[in-house]
């Protein structure tokens, strides 16, 4: 981690959630009708987070989900170990909400795509949005978010770490420099 260059810090993170949570309040006149679906692992632990910011702007419990996309990617034939599973949980009629998909990163699209098919197997929504922490670019499908925390222009052989201190004991994103080329 001594290479890691840290774009976001715990109090950059912070401010970087309310804002997102300012952006979705103004973007919804029924914020009754609105609700929260984290992508496992750190999504999810972003979106309840989220969550506790928006409930306070808008007086009212927003629903929140979680959900594991580990059986809806694209790669699950071409890998060699078993995915590690974890909960989904969508307690909640999705039919004509608008449900805000939150992840950690957005990268080529295919983690949010697999949401999508995850998501649409509980209901069928009135709106699909997405709040990302940090856009590093580099999409492989037509994905783009509708809140973003930060931009961040990295090569694509980089690594954006995000880091929760519930799962890591620390918030921060970091981004690794790509790997040397051998001579």
């Amino acid at each position: 981690m001594n290479d890691d260059k840290v774009v976001l810090d715990s109090e950059d993170i912070r401010r970087t959630l309310v804002r997102i949570a300012h952006e979705i309040v103004e973007r919804h006149d029924c914020p009754d009708g609105l609700a929260l679906v984290g992508i496992q692992r750190r999504g999810a632990i972003l979106a309840q987070r989220l969550r506790a910011i928006l409930s306070e702007l808008v007086d009212d419990d927003v629903p929140l989900g979680q959900l594991d996309i580990s059986f809806y990617r694209d790669d699950l034939s071409r890998r060699s170990e078993a995915p590690e599973v974890h909960a989904t949980a969508v307690d909640f009629a999705i039919d004509a909400r608008t449900v805000v998909i939150v992840d950690d990163v957005l990268f080529t699209g295919r983690t949010v795509r697999a949401a999508l098919e995850a998501l649409f197997s509980f209901g069928r929504p009135a709106k699909v949005q997405l709040a990302v922490l940090a856009d590093r670019g580099h999409r492989e499908l037509p994905i783009r978010p509708d809140y973003v925390g930060k931009n961040l222009p990295t090569a694509r052989a980089e690594h954006v770490n995000v880091r929760v201190v519930e799962l890591d004991g620390v918030d921060a994103v970091t981004i690794t420099p790509a790997p040397e080329a051998s001579s």
